[in-house]
């Protein structure tokens, strides 16, 4: 009898264990809007949308970026920044939602750069002068644009696959 339970219990462990092997890892989108890209990249073309608290399954992660798919079926590179393993509740609130970042957040926070970081180094060099860097700031330059820029000079966007 005492052998019969451990078999038993065996089976069940391994039954057990097999059933969390099969369940799917996902992460909700922890930010107002989350894009998917066509490859690991900030540069590579944008393929779809996911919004805040969607549930996506996860497919495969490289450093820094996480292969995703969605409800709808969308799949798709999304920067690690933008998801969490908790899951995000959407409730009623009395005014907009906050505590979200941006999807331009998102991609300057992958740089290492935000608001805190350029507030500081002025600070740090109130002699510089920014009006340049300010516009500059204005430029705009699509994904094509960039491609092209990148492939003109032979070059590969860091952390990912070429777009």
């Amino acid at each position: 009898m005492r052998r019969w339970r451990r078999v038993w219990a065996a089976g069940l462990a391994a039954g057990t264990l097999s059933a969390a092997a099969a369940t799917p890892k996902e992460m909700s989108v922890q930010t107002a809007q989350a894009q998917f890209r066509a490859t690991p990249s900030f540069l590579a073309p944008v393929t779809g949308q996911a919004a805040y608290g969607d549930r996506l399954q996860i497919i495969e992660e490289r450093t820094g970026w996480i292969h995703a798919r969605a409800p709808s079926g969308k799949t798709g590179w999304m920067h690690a920044s933008a998801l969490t393993k908790k899951r995000v509740v959407l409730q009623a609130g009395q005014g907009p939602a906050t505590g979200g970042a941006s999807g331009e957040e998102v991609a300057l926070a992958g740089k290492g750069f935000n608001k805190e970081v350029e507030s500081a180094f002025r600070r740090q060099n109130p002699s510089l002068d920014f009006s340049w860097v300010d516009r500059m700031e204005l430029f705009r330059v699509t994904p094509a644009e960039a491609t092209q820029f990148l492939s003109a000079g032979g070059l590969q966007p860091a952390g990912g696959d070429a777009p």
